[in-house]
């Protein structure tokens, strides 16, 4: 067993241990959720990864979204960078602007992730 991943049931002696509802998260998929919390820790990458979910058509060009944000161009292109390597961006090159697309997929894995933990702890 790796020091990532905790046993079901560890119990100390004259301690009875509480059941499992369902196996606790593995240390990898630990690990890959942390680094897309730490991408949405950050108040500016939450308020552009908003920006650009709330655009009608689902992507905002990089031009967009400087508006209302009081840091410079290449902070906003290094916070963009960051979403996108935690995979909750898309980018495409078009001519001169880059266009930044949300992932879906990812966000519903974030979702189920948090409400799977919910579940657990509001029917405990």
């Amino acid at each position: 067993m790796s020091n990532q991943e905790l046993p079901l049931s560890v119990a100390a002696p004259g301690c009875a241990p509480t059941p499992s509802t369902r196996p606790p998260m593995t240390g990898e998929t630990a690990a890959e959720l942390a680094t897309v919390f730490k991408a949405l820790a950050d108040p500016v990458r939450l308020r552009l990864l908003s920006a650009i979910a709330a655009r009608a058509d689902g992507e905002a060009c990089v031009c967009d979204l400087s508006a209302g944000i009081d840091v410079t161009q290449p902070t906003i292109s290094h916070h963009l960078k960051v979403l996108r390597e935690a995979g909750l961006l898309t980018s495409e090159r078009r001519a001169s602007w880059v266009y930044y697309r949300v992932v879906p997929q990812a966000l519903t894995r974030l979702a189920d992730v948090l409400t799977a933990e919910a579940a657990t702890v509001i029917s405990a």
